[in-house]
């Protein structure tokens, strides 16, 4: 006798190739759909605000479009230690990943990292924010381009691949859960999909 019960449809509200990968951690089957908003700040005076936001917009957007799936946003905001509400951006360019790791170099960084998880037809809605942090190491102007150049870190907020040769960088790693650095806390992921009676493993 099959028990088997349909399971809803999983959609990352994503085209993160990072999360991405850490989504295929855990052997769902899962689609991406790209929300399009616009992630300029409103008025935010702290991270955690902007950050939470923009998680619970992306998986809005989605959830809106497909009612019945379990929709997943997630976002990361990143700032220097004492300056929550000064939030470090994408550098997009060779030069603003360069300017960006020489204000990191010997300073702390930190990360809010939120996460959404909204299914619309059963009114389901957890958003959490996540944190960590790291302290860069003292960088040379030399180390730092030839840094930049081989990781080409220009679509990451702080201009650093953790998961590449950005672990070179660090002096300290200090969190929970180190995929919040990777731009979505997977052990909190993990708790509320078991919460919507989804098995992992």
């Amino acid at each position: 006798m099959n028990n088997l019960v349909s399971q809803p449809e999983i959609i990352l509200a994503s085209s993160s190739q990072t999360r991405k990968d850490l989504m295929d951690r855990l052997g769902l089957v899962y689609r991406c759909v790209s929300p399009e908003i616009d992630e300029s700040p409103r008025g935010e005076i702290h991270a955690d605000d902007l950050a939470k936001r923009l998680a619970f917009e992306k998986a809005k957007v989605i959830s809106n479009q497909f009612p019945n799936a379990i929709v997943l946003g997630s976002d990361q905001v990143a700032w220097r230690e004492g300056a929550p509400d000064i939030f470090m951006g994408k550098p997009l360019t060779v030069e603003n990943a360069i300017k960006q790791l020489q204000a990191n170099s010997d300073h702390f960084v930190y990360f809010s990292t939120a996460l959404s998880v909204q299914q619309q037809s059963t009114c389901f809605e957890h958003t959490i924010v996540e944190h960590y942090k790291v302290k860069f190491r003292t960088l040379s102007l030399a180390e730092i381009e030839r840094y930049v150049e081989r990781d080409q870190p220009l679509h990451c907020a702080g201009s650093f691949k953790c998961e590449s040769l950005g672990i070179s960088l660090f002096e300290q790693m200090i969190g929970q859960d180190q995929t919040t650095l990777m731009g979505m806390p997977m052990i909190q992921l993990c708790a509320i999909l078991r919460k919507l009676k989804l098995h992992i493993p």
